[in-house]
């Protein structure tokens, strides 16, 4: 009888390692060519749009989503995607154009989204899907109190006060063309005097008015938290970073119903959103997929 048994068994094992063998799962009926890989960069923010895209495939799809978040930096993750061991991830548009490309940066948003969705089609087999919606560039920072003071809405309203203001910044940002250097060029600004510091230490500098302006990105959660009015670019110096979906072409012939569930998300997450996103989890702690799935509910785009 247990001869029997064993010999059951043994025909069960086999039937399931052919089947596996064969690219099927028994107990899922998932193909393992239904399995589609999402990475993201190590950041806060890439957290919470790898768990965004992971969970809108993952809850309208009958696809087997794996998500990996802060899988390293841009060439890490654009080079995953680029060589198939990832399926997509989202990427800045002004990232792919400077930082991929290595062309020079261009101001005209629309334009920038067209040069690389023509030029990583033919260069790379990637396709840019719809921008999510927000632009998370650099940004020019001043308390409430400052803005009211100045009555400052944009950045050209600082120039008649920029010689009695500091700047606080990071290092980085006083030696980038699309820093200071071009800033003070474009605007034709020159503050009182600049104070390098930490990213950490800006937003506690400028709370405790030891600046009076920083250096910011949009998107950043500290903003939100501190308060900070951000003043409009009005002359357009810094470059265009839109958010969006880049995927594999081969991924969207097999999956098209990819593109069609990640254009949901097309216009739906503005600057200010996803700097509130950003807060709750670099402020308040929050897991990024729990904050991504609760909007995501909360839009009404996943049950």
């Amino acid at each position: 009888m247990r001869a029997r048994w064993l010999r059951k068994v043994g025909m069960v094992t086999l039937a399931l390692s052919m089947a596996t063998m064969a690219g099927c799962s028994v107990l899922t009926g998932t193909k393992a060519s239904d399995h589609v890989t999402v990475v993201g960069k190590n950041f806060s923010e890439q957290d919470i749009l790898t768990n965004l895209v992971g969970v809108m495939l993952e809850k309208n799809t009958d696809l087997q989503i794996e998500t990996k978040p802060f899988l390293g930096g841009t060439d890490v993750a654009f080079n995953a995607v680029k060589g198939g061991s990832a399926d997509l991830y989202v990427e800045y548009t002004g990232t792919g154009l400077v930082n991929i490309m290595g062309q020079e940066a261009m101001k005209d948003p629309g334009e920038v989204y067209d040069k690389v969705k023509k030029d990583f089609a033919e260069k790379y087999q990637m396709e840019w899907l719809k921008p999510i919606g927000f632009n998370n560039t650099y940004a020019i920072a001043v308390t409430k109190e400052t803005a009211d003071k100045y009555n400052l809405h944009k950045i050209s309203d600082l120039i008649p006060h920029a010689a009695e203001l500091t700047l606080g910044t990071e290092q980085e940002f006083l030696e980038r063309s699309d820093g200071l250097k071009g800033l003070e060029k474009t605007y034709g600004l020159k503050f009182k005097g600049t104070k390098a510091m930490d990213p950490g230490l800006k937003y506690k500098a400028i709370s405790e008015g030891n600046v009076d302006v920083i250096d910011a990105f949009s998107t950043d959660g500290q903003l939100v938290r501190h308060h900070l009015v951000i003043l409009e670019d009005d002359q357009h110096f810094f470059p265009p970073y839109y958010a969006a979906p880049l995927v594999r072409q081969d991924t969207l012939e097999k999956h098209p119903q990819i593109r069609d569930v990640l254009a949901k998300l097309a216009g739906k997450i503005d600057d200010t959103k996803m700097a509130e996103l950003n807060a709750q989890v670099d402020v308040d702690k929050k897991k990024a997929r729990d904050v991504a799935e609760a909007w995501l509910k909360e839009q009404g785009l996943i049950p």
